[in-house]
Formats: C-alpha cells, structure tokens, sequence
C-alpha cells in the first residue's frame, strides 16, 4: 500500500489519519494488534476527500463504540474509520421523530427522547453500541429492533458518494440487512410516539434493571456473541452452549460468563486467537448436542 499521498492528507488535516495504530483499547474485547492507518474524520466533507484519495487500496473497516467487534492480534491491513464528533449529533424534527447521527450512542438517544417526550425506542438505553452499528446490524432486544422505528438512513458509499435510503428500501431481517457492505452509515431518522416523560423513563429504568440481572457489565467483553437461532430451536443460544459445553472452558484468558452464556469475557489479557479457538470450541459442542449452526453476531476484523 503506497502511503505517501496519504501522509500528505494526513498533513493537511491536521492528522486525523494515522498510521500503524495501536487498536486494542477501542474495543470492548481489549483484543487487537494494530491498524496500518486509523482515520477519524471531522467532517462530511473531509471523509468523502479521503475515500476518494484512498480508493479502495486495501480494506476499510467502520468501527462503532467497538462493543461487538473482535480485532486480530496482526496488523490489520486497511483502514479502520471512526467517524468523529461531527457524527454524534441528534436533532428534533417534529413531536415525534428526530435525526441521529451515526456516532450517537443508542443509550444517549434513548436519554434524548426521553427528554422530548417521544417514546417506544427504551429498548435502546440496553444496546451497547452506536446508531450506526444499530442500523447495520439491526440491533435489537426485549421484542423490539431499529427496523421499528427507522425512516430513513443517510449513507456514504466507499468512493464519497452521499445519499438517502428510506426504509421502504432496506430488507430488515434478525441482525441484519441487505444493505451492501461498502457503505458508511451517516444518520438516520427515527419515528416514535408522544408519551410522558416519567413513564418513559420507568420503562427505561425496568429494562436497565432487568439487563442488569442476566447480563455481565464491568469485564471485557463484546456482548451477545452468537445470533439465536430462527426456526431450528426452541432453545435460546445461552441455553443451548450451557447444555453442550462444559462449566469451566477456557482457552488463555477467554472464557464465558456464567450470568449468560452467549457472553464471552477477556478474563485478563486473551489473544485473538484464544477467543477464536473458545468460539470454534462453542460451535463445534453445539452443533454436536443439537445439530445446530451457530452464527456470529458479533463482528470480525481480521
């Protein structure tokens, strides 16, 4: 990769690209080597310059709040693209729908709709991730998913194209999208419905409290590992790796959290390829147990 006219744009933007970054403390795992170059934007228009001069010379990878991304230990060959403080803003639009850019927190819009009285969207103060991960991964909980309540996205392909897709265009399926994967999620709209403020935030305060219950917090980890099963289970896919594999399985410093057993835990200082071998070891215990394949719900950057 000739990095020679990058270095100049690095230059020029004053240094919002970076080379050979260190990209294991951005995500939750704490797992990861380095990233030949790291860039955070600071505007619309500086990331559009920069997918064009970059023109898909090797791969480009967007990270979110890195809750449910697994990083190798190598040197990723590419660009990872954290879009910055330009992306984090959240707007009004009427009494019921706001516009949300993709660096948004989903607990801090969950927090921002409280505050204007527009109501449905609790779940998201329990999802663990940015808007724009929420979209692509069509992020969801407690019986409700972003497909609900998206109107429309806002999107930048890899050569810095802009443009809108209602979601009338988008297939929604369970942790997913048809959308291409050469697309940069910018904003999105979102429809919810005129409710009190208090009741909002009593509803918020059962779901965090009920999350707090069955799921881990304060351990690195990247949240639900594996996706539940469609219509090859009765069995929820915590359930199914208690039954198949044993208690105490560790591989390194990888290993599963007893409060849920989709959750896996970096108990200190676990290499890529540990969590790599617990996940092959999870799927092949299952899949022994109930015939069933397990797929990832969260994301590998390798």
């Amino acid at each position: 990769m000739k990095l020679e006219d990058l270095k100049n744009f690095s230059e020029k933007k004053r240094n919002t690209l970076h080379f050979d970054y260190n990209i294991k403390n951005l995500n939750w795992f704490n797992i990861g080597g380095k990233s030949k170059l790291f860039y955070k934007p600071d505007s619309l228009k500086d990331l559009s310059e920069f997918l064009k001069l970059y023109n898909k010379r090797g791969k480009i990878f967007i990270l979110g709040a890195g809750s449910n991304t697994l990083f190798t230990d190598e040197v990723y060959n590419g660009v990872v693209v954290k879009l910055g403080n330009r992306f984090n803003n959240i707007s009004k639009l009427n009494d019921n729908t706001v516009i949300a850019g993709s660096n948004v927190l989903d607990k801090n819009l969950s927090n921002y709709l409280a505050e204007n009285e527009i109501g449905g969207l609790e779940f998201l103060s329990c999802i663990p991730g940015t808007v724009g991960g929420g979209v692509r991964m069509n992020s969801g909980c407690y019986g409700k998913e972003f497909k609900d309540f998206i109107l429309s996205i806002q999107v930048m392909d890899f050569e810095g194209k802009v443009y809108t897709i209602p979601s009338s265009n988008i297939n929604f399926f369970y942790r997913g999208t048809d959308l291409k994967n050469d697309l940069i999620f910018l904003s999105a709209s979102f429809k919810g419905k005129k409710k009190k403020k208090e009741l909002i935030y009593e509803e918020i305060e059962r779901l965090k409290n009920k999350k707090k219950i069955s799921q881990p917090s304060r351990v690195k980890t990247g949240g639900s590992t594996f996706k539940n099963p469609i219509n090859s289970s009765k069995l929820k896919v915590w359930e199914l790796i208690k039954n198949s594999v044993p208690a105490k399985c560790e591989f390194g410093d990888a290993t599963i959290s007893h409060q849920h057993f989709n959750f896996l835990v970096n108990k200190k200082d676990a290499k890529f390829s540990d969590m790599i071998k617990l996940i092959t070891f999870i799927k092949k215990k299952v899949f022994e147990k109930y015939k069933i394949k397990l797929n990832l719900e969260i994301v590998i950057a390798d």
